[in-house]
């Protein structure tokens, strides 16, 4: 190619209005602009998806077929595209069997570095296939826990939580509640129970029975109902409380009961691999006189320096030479801020930032030149020190030959970089143009950009005057993952933020810790998987000040295109009241369940509601098409006939927030709803945006919204993991008046954070570290913005200092 430029033509992509743009290849190229200007249409639904279609039309025939189902972007013409390679932050939640080492293949390697260089035991001279050294196989997954390390039991404790109770007054709490729950009790005191006896004082034999058996005897009931009322005699079955809620776990289709009966259950370590999730057989092969489960265990850099030995050798031989790739690899990782992860970390447990660095080094080892890279947000839950180890990669991926354009808000990783595009002014219908694409430098006399503030006024801004704390929380003791014994005091009435590098321990006493202190308190149970590692605290103190407990985190909102943002937030229930109570609706009798995109009555069959069909590619992974029959709308022809100020129920559903506020503006119970999504800088999204095309970030502020919206009494606890992923400066401006606002208004808010504008304007500071994983788990520094920036031992305390003038 002569032209060194991509030159894009017409991109009409979402909001994007006839964008014409050229940008020049081997840079690195930042796409910046307010959440939802339209960045992310240019760089990936348009630039992205153009190259990805082009490769499709180099394929198969019959993958051509399916591939033209998806459909090719709003654009007319692109020159000089080579082809590209999204690293996106993925939406969809990875599975419990996902882990580091599947994410970055490393587990391959090592467990072909187990079959064909592990040392056996003497008597089993036949080599294992590398199959069997996975958890995820059958060749391989311990019989007993299926591969996941972890079983699921009940205890007498955990099924009676108050053995002073009687049966008849609810002792085995874990029982079903109404009719089913009487039935139960009545089933057993027809076989001779004694259910009005205390259950400390049943017989031991007696206790056991009635918890744990597996009989389901059938026995006559002659319930026992108020007078007046018939007393007919029925067949009833009995089910032990065990048989219960491991059967309602296992097999209920209602994740109300499933979540109910999970507080039941006790979570340990299976007794047959002792959480290894191998096989004996498997097990019994070593390495450097370790098991795979013990090196899978280690941190990436501390296995990194156990191969290193093998590494160096001249050897050509296959321990040397796996050696050799597996430390390659590491590294990377390392490099990337990513070696206090071990290996069999589950996928689920990572932030999206780390996901995306994980590919990001899996990519950098491929060894591809002249590929575009669409990054998202690349330094994403990136602590300032780690973003600079980023920039490190990014410039290599480059050298080598490769062009980079990155969608970024972090203004330390636009100033770095060769080239702007930047798109705005605003989100949504108000944005969608080029406002300039050119050297950073440039962007200083563009007046327009919402950008340019951020990026050149990066003057020190002296810190807020912190509020007085109205008391404390402290946790003494906590242990869970890196943290060994911390003592934390959270002041109350005031924003904390919590701080240090990646892997520091930030989230885990956060989000799990204190999460699990404060629900313990307020009796809630746990109400996730995560509850099967729980925190263990020595004391917990000050509790009693919190009425309720706010969990805003980044998992979806969703998983599939029929979940979406006025179904989440509880504003559709109003809309669809207000089609259905229209002269039109009345007369042919529809009531708002037609309006359902649930309801088989109203909604198109083809796609069953979802405006999407899943296109399976077989060779690529699966995507989502629009519904042929109702083009996305969601509804058959009958309901769409249905206006409500002349837009049917699919118009209102493809309108933006802000549209939607204007629209719906004399509708008090909508109104209430999209007033506080505008609030929280999410007016750019369209109301039925399905659930896999949203951020975490995006995720996390619908949640945010959903909850601003109850009207509230007492003191809250908000608890937020990293609220300004994703978000533009001008945005997160934004979400930090409403989150000061909650304080302002009695609250307590605790956030997980890197912005160091964020951290600036906090009252209180909580800095973990010094490092990541078995180097960090220590709170290293505490108080106001200004007195952790004078900290010696913190590594957040440079930059903090640098935003603040100290």
């Amino acid at each position: 190619m002569t032209d060194s430029y991509v030159r894009v033509r017409g991109a009409r992509e979402h909001n994007l209005r006839s964008v014409d743009v050229d940008i020049p290849r081997d840079t690195v190229t930042v796409f910046t602009g307010v959440s939802g200007s339209g960045k992310s249409s240019l760089a990936f639904g348009t630039v992205y998806a153009e190259a990805q279609r082009r490769y499709f039309e180099s394929v198969a025939p019959y993958a051509r077929r399916l591939i033209h189902q998806v459909g090719a972007p709003k654009v007319e013409d692109i020159t000089g595209l080579p082809p590209a390679v999204a690293l996106e932050q993925r939406r969809s939640a990875p599975t419990s069997r996902s882990s580091v080492g599947t994410v970055t293949t490393l587990s391959n390697s090592l467990r072909m570095l187990f079959s064909r260089a592990g040392t056996y035991p003497d008597d089993d001279p036949e080599r294992l296939d590398s199959d069997a050294f996975s958890p995820n196989t059958a060749a391989g997954a311990c019989p007993e826990c299926h591969g996941l390390g972890r079983v699921h039991r009940v205890t007498e404790e955990s099924l009676v939580p108050d053995p002073s109770l009687s049966l008849r007054d609810g002792a085995i709490a874990a029982w079903p509640g109404a009719w089913q729950g009487k039935n139960l009790r009545d089933v057993l005191a027809a076989l001779g129970y004694d259910i009005d006896k205390p259950w400390r004082d049943l017989p031991a034999a007696d206790r056991e029975w009635i918890l744990f058996t597996d009989e389901q005897p059938v026995v006559t009931v002659h319930p026992v109902r108020e007078a007046g009322r018939i007393h007919r005699p029925y067949q009833g079955q009995y089910m032990s409380a065990k048989r219960y809620v491991l059967h309602t776990f296992a097999d209920s289709k209602s994740e109300t009961l499933r979540k109910r009966v999970q507080r039941y259950l006790v979570s340990a370590p299976c007794p047959a691999c002792d959480g290894r999730r191998l096989r004996p057989e498997a097990l019994a092969v070593t390495f450097a006189d370790r098991d795979i489960a013990e090196l899978s265990g280690l941190p990436l850099s501390g296995l990194a320096q156990l191969l290193r030995p093998t590494a160096a050798s001249d050897d050509d031989g296959v321990a040397p030479t796996l050696a050799r790739d597996l430390v390659a690899r590491i590294d990377v990782l390392t490099e990337l801020g990513l070696g206090y992860l071990s290996m069999d970390r589950a996928a689920p447990t990572l932030s999206s930032g780390e996901l995306q660095r994980l590919r990001l080094a899996t990519q950098l080892r491929s060894g591809l030149f002249g590929v575009v890279y669409v990054l998202d947000e690349p330094s994403a839950g990136l602590h300032p020190a780690d973003t600079e180890a980023l920039l490190t990669v990014l410039g290599r991926l480059k050298e080598a030959g490769n062009t980079l354009f990155v969608v970024e808000h972090d203004m330390d990783v636009v100033r770095h970089a060769d080239w702007i595009v930047d798109v705005g002014p605003e989100a949504g219908e108000h944005g969608g143009r080029v406002l300039h694409s050119g050297p950073v430098a440039d962007l200083a006399q563009v007046t327009e950009s919402a950008t340019r503030r951020f990026l050149f006024d990066d003057a020190p801004r002296a810190p807020r005057q912190p509020r007085e704390p109205a008391g404390q929380l402290s946790l003494h003791g906590v242990t869970l993952h890196n943290l060994r014994g911390v003592d934390a005091a959270f002041p109350l009435g005031v924003f904390t933020a919590v701080t240090g590098v990646s892997g520091s321990g930030k989230s885990t006493l956060v989000t799990r810790a204190l999460a699990d202190a404060v629900t313990d308190h307020l009796g809630a149970g746990p109400d996730d998987e995560e509850s099967a590692t729980r925190a263990r605290l020595a004391a917990a103190k000050g509790l009693e000040a919190v009425d309720r407990l706010v969990r805003v985190d980044q998992k979806p909102i969703g998983r599939t295109p029929r979940s979406n943002l006025a179904t989440y937030t509880g504003l559709f229930d109003a809309v669809r009241k207000v089609f259905a109570a229209t002269d039109e609706a009345r007369a042919r009798g529809y009531t708002a369940g037609r309006f359902s995109f649930n309801v088989t009555s109203g909604r198109c069959e083809t796609c069953q509601g979802e405006g999407f069909i899943a296109v399976e590619l077989l060779f690529l992974p699966g995507t989502y098409a629009p519904c042929t029959a109702c083009h996305g709308a969601r509804y058959n022809a009958e309901t769409l006939e249905i206006t409500y100020r002349g837009r049917s129920v699919a118009d209102v559903l493809g309108m933006t927030v802000d549209t939607a506020a204007d629209f719906l503006a004399d509708v008090p119970a909508a109104a209430r709803s999209l007033r506080t999504l505008q609030d929280v800088g999410l007016g750019y999204l369209r109301l039925g945006q399905p659930a896999t095309e949203l951020s975490g970030g995006e995720a996390q502020r619908i949640k945010l919204a959903t909850e601003l919206q109850r009207a509230h009494r007492g003191h809250t606890l908000y608890l937020l993991d990293e609220p300004t992923t994703g978000l533009h400066p001008a945005d997160t401006e934004v979400l930090l008046r409403q989150l000061h606002g909650l304080v302002d208004a009695g609250n307590t808010v605790v956030v997980v954070e890197h912005d160091m504008g964020v951290v600036a304007g906090a009252d209180h500071v909580i800095d973990l570290g010094p490092g990541g994983g078995a180097a960090g788990g220590r709170i290293v520094a505490t108080g106001t913005p200004a007195e952790v920036a004078a900290s010696a031992d913190s590594r957040t305390a440079a930059y903090l200092a640098r935003r603040i003038g100290g």
